[in-house]
Parts: C-alpha cells; sequence; structure tokens
C-alpha cells in the first residue's frame, strides 16, 4: 500500500527492492472489502430483524436473512466489492440504484408469494440500507482520497510513447490526486526530451527490429518488448501505460502489447480523449478494429426537458418553504445598512443570453463606483475575474451572506423563470464575457446554475484555468444523476465555507 518514494510531481527515486523483481498492484486497503460487507451485512439484518419483532411477523431470522443474502447478492452482481472499486467514488447513486433494484425484487416476490404482510414489513426495514451503504462508501471515499494525497494506494505506472504525447499524459495525471496512477518513469519513442520532470528511462529506435519468426514466443535483448519490460522492472512498475501515436501504432504498438502482458504486466493504453465522461463512451469493434463511440454534449431531448421542469418545480417549492427565512434576511439587509435589499445584477446566460440575477445586497450601494480603485488589488487579474478576498465593500451581514452562501437564495426566482438551473457553472458578467475566447465561450452552452462544479470545488480558492475546467466539464457531460450529487456536495461546501469571500 505504501510507497515513500513517489510524488505526484512526477518524478520517482528508486525503489529499494531486489531487480527483477516487479511489485504487486497495492489496489486499495485490505480491510475496504471487509468493512463494506459488514455494513451492507448490519444495515439489512438489523432494521429487518427489528421491525419484523416490532410488527410481530413471523420467521423474522430466515426473513431477515434472506434479505441480507439478497443484498448482498445483488451488491456482489453489480461489482460492488471489487478490489479495485472499492473506495473510487462516494457511492451514493450507486446504493440508491441498488436499492432501487431491490425494492423492485421484493414486489416482484410479493406479488408471487402472496405474502404482502412479511414483504411490506421487509420494505419499511429497507429504508436504513442505501444510508448505511452510502455512508460506508462516502467512508471509504474519504480515506481513499486521503491515502491518494500522500501518494499511497497507488498504481506505479510506466509511460510509452512519443516525448510530447507522453509529457502531456504525464502532465495530467501529475495535476490530479483524486486516481490512483503516478509516473515513475518513461520510455521514449523518437527525438524529443521530457519537460514534465518524469525521468526517461530507455529510448525505443525509430523503427521496430524485425521479429525472429524462429523464435516467436521469447522476447529478445535489443526489441521494444525488452526495453519497455527492462524499464518497468527498474522502476518496480505494476502498470504499463501506452500512447499511441505516428511512431507507435499498428503491429508495433499490437507486439509491444504482447511483451508487457506475457510478462504479467498491466497495460492501459491512452485514448488521447480528454474531458469526456465515461458514461459517453461506447467500444465497439468493425474489421478488427476496436472503435470508441463518443456520445454527444446532452444539449436538447428529454433529459433536458426533464432537468429544466424538474428545476422550476423545486425552486418553486423552496420559495415557499423558505419564505419566512427570506422574509429575516430581508430585515437584517436593511437594518444593516442604507439601500435596497435585493441587488440587481446583469448576467450572460444560456446562449450568450443577458437576463437580471437576482441577490440579497452584501455591498454598500455604490459599490461599482468603487471598483476601479480595487483593480490593483485584483487576485484574478490575469482573467476576466475580479475577486479581493478582503474587500472593503462588503457590509457586516453581505459578509455572514457570503460566507454561507445565503446571499444567492433569490436567485431561485431566476430558476422557476427559467434563465437560470439548480445546477451549472456560475453565470458571468457581460465584461467577463467580452474577454471570452472561443474555448470559454463554451460554458454558455448549458444554463447558468445556482450551484454548480466551480462552488463544490472550492469557489474563490480555484484558479480561473481549475473553475474554468470544471464549468467545461460540466457542460459537456451533466447528468441527473450527476446533478444531484452536486446538489448533496453543495451542503458540505456552504457548511464549511471553503473558498467563500
Amino acid at each position: 500500500m505504501r510507497h515513500p518514494d513517489i510524488s505526484r510531481s512526477g518524478a520517482a527515486r528508486r525503489p529499494r527492492v531486489a531487480a527483477g523483481r516487479t511489485a504487486s498492484p497495492p489496489g486499495t486497503a485490505r480491510w475496504y472489502a471487509p468493512v463494506a460487507l459488514t455494513a451492507d451485512t448490519l444495515g439489512v439484518l438489523v432494521p429487518v430483524l427489528l421491525v419484523y419483532h416490532l410488527t410481530a411477523q413471523p420467521r423474522p431470522l430466515a426473513s431477515a436473512l434472506v434479505a441480507t443474502l439478497g443484498w448482498l447478492g445483488l451488491r456482489a452482481a453489480h461489482h460492488r466489492y471489487r478490489r479495485h472499486g472499492l473506495g473510487e467514488s462516494r457511492g451514493l447513486l450507486a446504493s440508491a440504484r441498488d436499492w432501487l433494484s431491490l425494492l423492485g425484487l421484493l414486489a416482484v416476490a410479493r406479488a408471487l408469494t402472496g405474502e404482502s404482510s412479511e414483504v411490506s414489513a421487509a420494505l419499511l426495514a429497507l429504508v436504513w440500507a442505501p444510508l448505511v451503504t452510502g455512508l460506508t462508501a462516502a467512508g471509504l471515499h474519504r480515506h481513499l482520497t486521503g491515502q491518494r494525497h500522500q501518494a499511497q494506494a497507488v498504481r506505479r505506472v510506466l509511460v510509452v510513447g512519443e516525448p510530447n504525447t507522453v509529457d502531456l499524459v504525464t502532465a495530467r495525471l501529475a495535476a490530479g490526486t483524486d486516481h490512483a496512477y503516478v509516473t515513475v518513469g518513461a520510455v521514449l519513442l523518437g527525438p524529443g526530451e521530457l519537460t514534465s520532470g518524469v525521468t526517461p528511462l530507455a529510448r525505443l529506435p525509430l523503427q521496430a527490429p524485425a521479429p525472429d519468426p524462429d523464435i516467436p514466443d521469447l522476447i529478445p535483448a535489443g526489441t521494444d518488448g525488452s526495453r519497455v519490460l527492462a524499464a518497468a522492472r527498474q522502476q518496480c512498475a505494476d502498470l504499463v501505460l501506452l500512447v499511441p501515436g505516428a511512431r507507435l501504432a499498428g503491429e508495433r504498438l499490437r507486439r509491444l502489447s504482447w511483451s508487457v502482458q506475457d510478462a504479467g504486466l498491466s497495460l492501459v493504453v491512452a485514448s488521447g480523449l480528454t474531458e469526456v465522461a465515461r458514461h459517453r463512451l461506447t467500444l465497439t469493434s468493425a474489421a478488427g478494429l476496436n472503435l470508441l463511440h463518443v456520445a454527444p454534449p446532452p444539449r436538447s431531448g428529454t433529459r433536458t426537458t426533464v432537468k429544466s421542469a424538474a428545476d422550476r418545480v423545486v425552486a418553486a417549492g423552496a420559495l415557499v418553504l423558505l419564505a419566512p427565512l427570506l422574509a429575516l434576511l430581508a430585515l437584517a439587509v436593511r437594518w444593516d445598512s442604507k439601500g435596497p435589499v435585493l441587488y440587481r445584477q446583469t448576467r450572460i446566460g444560456h446562449r450568450g443570453t443577458p437576463f437580471t440575477l437576482w441577490k440579497f445586497r452584501t455591498m454598500v450601494p455604490d459599490a461599482e463606483r468603487h471598483r476601479p480603485a480595487l483593480e490593483a488589488a485584483n487576485e484574478h487579474a490575469a482573467t476576466p475575474l475580479f475577486k479581493i478576498r478582503s474587500d472593503p465593500r462588503i457590509t457586516r451581514v453581505g459578509r455572514l451572506l457570503r460566507r454561507t452562501s445565503l446571499d444567492e437564495l433569490p436567485q431561485l426566482v431566476n430558476v422557476v423563470r427559467g434563465e437560470m438551473a439548480l445546477v451549472g457553472p456560475r453565470p458571468p458578467l457581460p465584461d467577463e464575457v467580452a474577454r471570452y475566447s472561443a474555448v470559454e465561450l463554451r460554458r454558455l452552452r448549458v444554463k447558468p446554475g445556482l450551484t454548480g462544479p466551480w462552488q463544490v470545488g472550492g469557489r474563490s480558492e480555484l484558479s480561473w484555468d481549475e473553475g474554468l475546467a470544471l464549468d467545461l466539464s460540466y457542460t459537456d457531460n451533466w447528468t441527473l444523476t450527476g446533478d444531484l450529487d452536486v446538489l448533496a456536495r453543495t451542503v458540505r461546501a456552504v457548511v464549511n465555507g471553503r473558498g467563500a469571500y
């Protein structure tokens, strides 16, 4: 599990292991699977037993065991206990899907057996199953994320390809700590040097040596396979990442993959696609070719209609439920400083359409008049954003409202009117959009959101490029379940107040 010689920067010292041996894949902590199984078992067994006893149902133990085995079997069928999958996600949505599947199975059992009272009791008890399972999965994910921040529970990766493509791949891997891959070296093909800081261990010739037909099952010295395997043994890599290119393709790529896999190493091939969510990819085969189909971003159709309708209904309900709180906040703003309670500002929405955004006023009434004098203190001066950590224009109540994000609640009206969504990129100002490049304008392909990936990812603590990457990824890859995840994470972001100023 622990590799103290690895850092996320991409550089790696020589592992202190015997030469010629490769490290086994670290995977996840050994106790993840027992903890997940125990939580799933107790999350069904205990509630079912309790409900059956309280309702005086017959055969409580047998019914509880059947329900527990059904839940564990369903989870196992969905590969929830795989070693390399445990802890890799928060698991809340997966738990909910499994729970709905179990309810469907119990409904079928009720129809077939006619034991309505027992099945109804089981349905009542199983309400706790996704909660216990989800909380356990979230705990495992948090622990694994902490391990990854310290370069533990990682895969030691040897990257093979042309220098420019190797630099691109290794730089992206080093930029994140939420994945299992740490580059420990590279094998280069063709001229050029690396700029990413990764250690080049070998260089393949421009032309692959011709295979010897008399010894097809061996890997002769001097071939691509022998050089790559020698580099992998040197750094104890347990995974080889091939980056195809003009010189690494076709038969050469095929034979190199044979050598790697015949040596017992894991093999991964980079597709070259970036910022495309996995649910948009489908792998098919035709004429011996593996074809990667990429679904277009969801811009219209049933999903967008459902999202728009759900946003308006939820926002309208929230306005009714939060009416007393909104009234108290309005009184607080009026009591704290002179000026209007609500602040109206022109923002740019879907497809560049301007609209009036509403929020509680958090600054002095003539705040915009003082902005030119504060340009020198802008922490994002090189970007379209204007942010100051200790902005003198913010009022006392305004600082509290920003810290808790309560100043954004009036934007529920914008959601009801269809100008905004509950989840989406932040709505930009017209002068920000005027400085957008063609890439940045892509943020406007979806409705701006009351919350979004920027808000749950760190808000103002993020750089412009980091925030833009989150928004672009959401724009092209949003899903309804992903929106639910962002809404759930928004609660935590509001509580800890990270980046709110």
